[in-house]
């Protein structure tokens, strides 16, 4: 089993996906990803904008005005857009971030030019009224209220991250501040929506059984003869140099599980240097990827002072990425004795390095999930889309598994090293507290 996994991974070596793309002639990206199993297709329309574009004093805006774009247009009535899709068979939605708003339908192949349709009409003539925008509003606030207000954990990580990032933006939460959610307008709204929506700041990505040959004359059809915009560079405030580590505690009486965690700053796909941002991806698998991972074979093996441990590198940022470690203890186990394991781990890997034996693993288990990445419908839109709404190319994708291969335990130490700073993170604790 482990020769077949390795020819695999050889031959995927060279590509994940194997795209089409073309450009239309007003800006428009078009990304096709050929996957016959089923005769089904997914439309993605990837928008680079997201919360950190947002104006100050604006937070949430892009993430309403996500909401805001099934309100219809002079030829789809408010709200019929979901229902047609539905009506049809098929299911859509749309997601916001802090550097991207996608849109996505997932319908039968002989649905798609529907969709197309559909979607190609709400990028360029969405109809936004008070009378429809006011309410949306207070859904957002209720949407707000019900994810954040009642969830300590949510609330722990928007503190958190307001405290990771000083100045830069992605210290604001997507949805927005609460007071400024209130504080939209339909001015805002249809401001935000010109200044962005245009095809030249939007990628295309339909995927399923279909062929470039055959997406071309739909693109051009439905995408062409909207017309492209004159943009603004998509400048954002810079973070300053960080010189103190900073801790947040939350204590609730809705708190069942402690949890710990601490997050660095680190660079992402785009803003890193050479092999860097592989070399972290590789050092989150063998520290904390999976059971035979450093922490849990520590911490909940051997130890047993944690219920869970973990660690993950965020990569896709245009801006930059960041490098958390976390835990859980086990009932009876205070919330200090995960903290000093986790830290006596990461002073292990700064202090011994990391193994060949490991990082080998690592990349076979990394390469096998771009492996089975290929058999999902979703997953290439997904990779794709968050890639070119930040600075990435398709090249960039498709030779990751080649990026990941190259990177050697000398790489990961010397990215351990600059990443692991307490000076440039923040420790998030979160705990329950007693009611009487």
């Amino acid at each position: 089993m482990a020769l077949g996994l390795l020819s695999m991974v050889t031959a995927v070596d060279a590509a994940v996906f194997s795209p089409a793309s073309f450009t239309l002639s007003n800006g428009l990206q078009v990304v096709v990803i050929s996957n016959h199993r089923a005769p089904i297709a997914i439309q993605m329309v990837w928008y680079r904008v997201g919360a950190a574009d947002e104006p100050a004093g604006k937070s949430g805006i892009a993430h309403f005005l996500e909401h805001l774009m099934f309100k219809g247009t002079k030829d789809v009535p408010p709200g019929e857009f979901s229902k047609i899709v539905a009506s049809n068979g098929g299911q859509d939605n749309a997601f916001t971030s802090h550097d991207y708003t996608a849109y996505f339908q997932r319908v039968a192949k002989d649905k798609l030019e529907l969709v197309m349709k559909l979607e190609a009409d709400r990028m360029a003539n969405l109809v936004l009224t008070d009378a429809e925008v006011l309410p949306e509003r207070d859904v957002v606030l209720e949407e707000r209220r019900s994810r954040t207000g009642n969830n300590p954990g949510a609330q722990l990580y928007e503190h958190s991250r307001a405290a990771l990032y000083m100045n830069h933006p992605y210290r604001v939460p997507v949805i927005g501040w609460k007071s400024e959610i209130a504080r939209l307008t339909t001015e805002d709204a249809i401001a935000f929506y010109r200044r962005h929506y245009a095809p030249n700041n939007a990628i295309l990505i339909v995927a399923g059984d279909v062929t470039a040959d055959e997406i071309r004359p739909l693109a051009e059809k439905y995408y062409g003869p909207i017309q492209r915009q004159v943009l603004k560079p998509r400048t954002r405030a810079t973070e300053p140099e960080q010189l103190a580590a900073r801790r947040v505690v939350l204590k609730s009486p809705r708190v069942r599980q402690p949890s710990w965690s601490r997050t660095y700053l680190a660079p992402s796909y785009t803003t890193a240097a050479g092999t860097e941002a592989y070399a972290l991806q590789v050092l989150a698998e063998i520290l904390g990827g999976n059971v035979t991972s450093r922490f849990y074979r520590s911490l909940v093996v051997e130890q047993a002072v944690a219920a869970s441990a973990s660690a993950w590198f965020s990569a896709d940022g245009l801006d930059g990425g960041s490098f958390g470690v976390s835990g859980s203890p086990r009932p009876g186990t205070g919330i200090d004795a995960v903290e000093m394991a986790i830290e006596a781990q990461i002073q292990r890997v700064l202090r011994e390095g990391i193994s060949d034996n490991e990082v080998a693993r690592a990349k076979r288990s990394l390469k096998a999930g771009a492996i089975y990445a290929q058999d999902s419908l979703r997953a290439g839109p997904n990779i794709f889309g968050r890639a070119l709404t930040s600075g990435r190319t398709i090249e960039d994708v498709e030779s990751w598994p080649e990026r990941i291969g190259a990177v050697t335990a000398t790489d990961i130490n010397s990215a351990a090293k600059a990443v692991f700073s307490q000076n440039r993170s923040v420790t998030a604790v979160l705990l329950p507290e007693p009611t009487s």
